[in-house]
């Protein structure tokens, strides 16, 4: 299929496809914030320079690109031009995450990765981050908490 684009125009567009500091990147930095969570960002002294580092936590959240890092969702589709650069373009960014994920592992820090499809929701987003900290806190309790009837609330 024929881009519909000249090439000056596209490599344009491309241009200004940022890599960090985007949108979805934006919206977990924001939520983290009103959660109460420090945190700092792209620590280049990490392997993968993680998106977000909790380091009270050792816990190093990436958030993906759905397209870019190949998720299945709607956002994943293959382009139709150049289909070869393209298909060895997301097969070497799948292998790099796979490779930061498991050195970061190896230096006992804890990895999660937000899909950029899951930072739609707000509400949604703000609980899985508070899930996600809790779980990687080493303090953290795997068992739920059982809920106390109207009657226990009542006698407490």
């Amino acid at each position: 299929m024929v881009d519909r684009l000249s090439p000056e125009k596209r490599s344009w567009n491309m241009s200004r496809i940022r890599s960090g500091n985007t949108e979805p990147e934006r919206k977990v930095r924001s939520i983290l914030h009103r959660l109460g969570y420090r945190f700092r960002l792209h620590r280049r002294d990490l392997p993968g320079s993680p998106d977000i580092v909790l380091p009270k936590h050792r816990l190093a959240i990436f958030v993906h690109g759905c397209f870019w890092h190949r998720h299945g969702c709607s956002y994943t589709y293959t382009p139709k031009s150049r289909q070869d650069f393209w298909l060895k373009k997301f097969l070497e960014n799948t292998e790099r995450d796979r490779i930061s994920q498991k050195a970061l592992r190896s230096l006992a820090w804890k990895v999660a990765v937000i899909w950029e499809c899951k930072t739609q929701n707000g509400v949604s987003l703000a609980k899985s981050l508070q899930y996600l900290i809790r779980k990687a806190d080493s303090r953290f309790d795997a068992k739920p908490n059982k809920r106390k009837g109207k009657k226990e609330r009542d006698n407490a």
